[in-house]
């Protein structure tokens, strides 16, 4: 049975940051995922979960300087210093916050650099965040975005993050397969879903070409999730989208989920 998480960073945008996980659990969610948790203190964010009964399963490191395109400094050649801050700042927060799953955010490539020394930071830093976190028994994710949404990001491609954690070769480091993307770039999410159970640890979801909510489009998602069931897939899966409209009132494919108290 599949078990969803809020996305506050998307959903419920209706109020505050900080009212969105009351709204949440209202609507019958038992988990959420975030963005960013930089910008409020873990001490805060922990007594908002707990009062809620909220488990916090995934946010990301920092995106670095956004205004100049950035969408993290982990891939950046010469930023290693700040990026391994960025992770030691993560793992702070995840110990605060009890959650068992950190995203890294690589880096954009800008036009005309050298993609493989964005590689090869990259993997320098997986790397070091990989010792930082597995003493801790959390699990680091990569993400690949696709280039309409996020231009000239490090990965586009399931298959090139599913290579980069091979690359990586830590045990504690899987993709994290956010369904939007997939199909917008590879597409046959089935074969997807199917042939790599056990390489992601997250999977995110939204309708396609649009991202609002998994009810329209072009993906089958009860179907989808029915195969997540089949092939043994016990982790969380993340409301990353952009609502139509109200949050609560496009919940309508949620209530069969729904937890109600």
């Amino acid at each position: 049975m599949p078990k969803f998480a809020a996305n506050l960073s998307t959903q419920f945008t209706e109020v505050p940051f900080t009212e969105r996980f009351a709204a949440a659990a209202r609507a019958g969610f038992r988990a959420v995922e975030f963005l960013f948790p930089y910008d409020y203190p873990a001490a805060q964010l922990k007594q908002l979960l707990e009062q809620n009964q909220l488990q916090l399963v995934l946010f990301n490191t920092a995106p670095g300087n956004v205004a100049a395109s950035e969408w993290g400094v982990s891939g950046i050649p010469g930023r290693e210093a700040e990026a391994r801050a960025d992770i030691d700042r993560a793992l702070e927060y995840a110990l605060a916050l009890d959650c068992p799953q950190v995203h890294i955010m690589s880096a954009t490539v800008p036009p005309g650099a050298d993609r493989q020394a964005y590689v090869s930071t990259f993997i320098s830093n997986m790397r070091y965040a990989a010792g930082r976190f597995a003493p801790h028994n959390i699990t680091l994710l990569i993400e690949a975005l696709n280039p309409v949404t996020k231009p000239n990001y490090l990965y586009s491609s399931q298959y090139q993050t599913l290579e980069m954690v091979e690359l990586i070769d830590r045990p504690n480091v899987y993709t994290q397969l956010d369904l939007f993307h997939a199909q917008l770039v590879d597409g046959n999410l089935s074969h997807l879903i199917r042939e790599y159970a056990g390489r992601y640890r997250h999977v995110q979801i939204a309708s396609a070409p649009h991202r609002h909510e998994p009810d329209e489009g072009e993906i089958n998602y009860p179907w989808l999730f029915n195969l997540l069931d089949e092939v043994g897939y016990d982790g969380w899966i993340g409301c990353e989208y952009i609502p139509r409209g109200d949050t609560v009132e496009g919940l309508g494919w949620f209530t069969p989920w729904a937890h109600k108290s």
